[in-house]
């Protein structure tokens, strides 16, 4: 048994590890969101391209596309520079969307007057670039890039101690596999340490880097100030504009609007010509990937059906656990976050220790979850239950607090005008009140859920120590993935990728946006 000291040294040289794949995905998603962002802002066909993508794959689990994805980069890159790429783009598909939905409505909601002066006076794509877009991008950037991390660590650890039957797929340094290690280990002691190395990194991370950058993005702020500078008056820059032959107008700008502004006509001119050879493109690209999949389907038919049949049972079972650990979620979420929001007088202090527990991810609590409750009857479910239930409540609970804080004054002054109390002031004022935080939170919390179904319903030793089942459930569609992975059926594997993902779309469709129109109606 090494010792303490030994012991820190490691964890802190694992979890160095660990953050270098974070920083590496939280760079690359930057740089990506921004490009993205800006693009889908500024180009109106790209808009309605992009921005459809975005809103589709927030929702989805991406965890559950794992799996495919280290068969697909290891075989390209094999190895251990594979998984770790394998691992760094799992990251990077957790972190992204957010920041880029931030960029987008930065930079759609620009004051009309900067993009008019810089065309009238000819500046190129570059300076508006580094004077216009940037600046007014960065402090969503830096504001996101907090959350996002939050969700990439929940990533790390789970590509981390992921294992598919196969050791060659397991990453050898990370906070994730030391941790998972020591719980196997059974020595309590060293496995909280591996817990409090893991909350430090956290802590000093948030002050080392996130408060910085978010000083660094009131810098990018002041370059936005000086372009105000050197733009005009309205009055002024309508009679440069029609000095030069422009026609100066000032379109009116709204949040995820297909027509945030106006374009130039020379590019107006432009658009109209190339756009029906892009459609014939895109057309000719539908067409021949549809003749693709039809193809598939009737040279596999007899295969796909029996898969199909297992996949929907398999999905079906999944269905009925996250839904009961979402019922459990509720029951304590609510009443926590009306307390903190409506009743706590130090509101601020119970955020800030919920916000160190929720720092550390339900699957490096799962090695000890699972190992405690092995012995039990039926512990592969309740181990499966208590993760999907860890994974989620923190979204419920957070949402609802940040979407909540902005009416609480108004909902208290209310209850002390009418004097409404007790069950009443619950149903007529605060469930009410919490009802679009906690909608946005029920989204992401159901999208954890679905995202931990791969190590909670089927939960290795491969690649730590042995190969030995530490906790199962009979079926479920997380199960499914990990053994059509470790056994090799890439088509299983897709057919049951294919019918988790139409799943999610059709209840993000026909559920929740429901349920957002109509708290959007009533709270009119």
């Amino acid at each position: 048994m090494i010792g303490i000291l030994e012991l820190l040294a490691k964890l802190v040289i694992d979890t160095s590890f660990s953050w270098i794949r974070m920083l590496i995905a939280l760079f690359l998603s930057i740089i990506a969101s921004i490009a993205i962002g800006i693009l889908a802002a500024r180009s109106r066909l790209a808009g309605r391209i992009i921005i459809p993508v975005l809103d589709v794959f927030q929702t989805l689990p991406i965890l559950a596309f794992f799996p495919f994805v280290i068969y697909v980069v290891v075989a390209t890159l094999p190895g251990y520079i594979g998984i770790n790429a394998a691992v760094i783009f799992l990251i990077v598909t957790s972190m992204i969307w957010n920041i880029a939905f931030g960029v987008y409505e930065s930079i759609v909601t620009l004051p009309a007057e900067f993009i008019e002066v810089a065309r009238i006076y000819g500046i190129s794509r570059i300076a508006r670039l580094k004077k216009i877009f940037i600046p007014a991008c960065m402090p969503r950037v830096a504001e996101q890039s907090v959350l996002s991390w939050a969700i990439g660590l929940f990533y790390l650890v789970t590509s981390e101690i992921f294992s598919t039957g196969n050791a060659n797929y397991a990453v050898k340094y990370g906070i994730g596999v030391e941790i998972t290690k020591l719980a196997f280990s059974g020595n309590l002691l060293y496995y909280a340490i591996g817990i409090s190395v893991f909350i430090g990194f956290v802590v000093a991370t948030r002050f080392l880097l996130f408060v910085p950058f978010e000083h660094y993005s009131t810098r990018y702020t002041e370059e936005k100030k000086k372009a105000r500078r050197w733009t005009i008056s309205f009055q002024n820059l309508k009679q440069a504009s029609h000095e030069k032959g422009y026609h100066l107008h000032t379109p009116r700008l709204h949040l995820f609007s297909q027509h945030a502004y106006k374009e130039h006509p020379a590019k107006k001119v432009y658009a109209k010509k190339s756009r029906p050879l892009l459609m014939t493109y895109a057309y000719i690209f539908a067409a021949a990937a549809l003749a693709a999949v039809i193809a598939f389907l009737v040279y596999n038919y007899k295969f796909l059906i029996g898969y199909e049949s297992q996949t929907a049972l398999a999905l079906g079972a999944s269905l009925v656990r996250v839904w009961v650990a979402f019922a459990a979620i509720l029951a304590v979420a609510i009443p926590i976050s009306v307390y903190l929001v409506f009743m706590a007088k130090r509101t601020s202090r119970y955020i800030l220790l919920f916000q160190v527990i929720a720092s550390v991810p339900a699957t490096i609590l799962l090695p000890i979850i699972a190992l405690s409750l092995s012995g039990y009857p039926g512990h592969g479910e309740i181990t499966a239950f208590l993760i999907f239930f860890l994974s989620g409540i923190w979204y419920v609970i957070f949402g609802i607090i940040s979407n909540s804080k902005a009416i609480s004054a108004s909902v208290l002054e209310v209850k002390k005008v009418f004097g409404i109390n007790g069950s009443l002031a619950w149903r007529k004022l605060y469930i009410g009140a919490i009802m679009p935080g906690l909608i946005t939170g029920a989204v992401t919390a159901i999208a954890g859920e679905w995202n931990a179904s791969i190590v909670a319903e089927y939960f290795t030793t491969s690649g730590i120590s042995g190969s030995n089942v530490v906790s199962s459930v009979g079926i479920g569609i997380g199960k499914l993935l990990d053994l059509s992975l470790a056994n090799g059926n890439i088509i299983l594997l897709i057919t049951a990728l294919v019918n988790l993902t139409a799943m999610i779309l059709i209840i993000n469709t026909f559920v929740w946006k429901r349920f957002y129109r109509r708290v959007e109606k009533t709270s009119v």
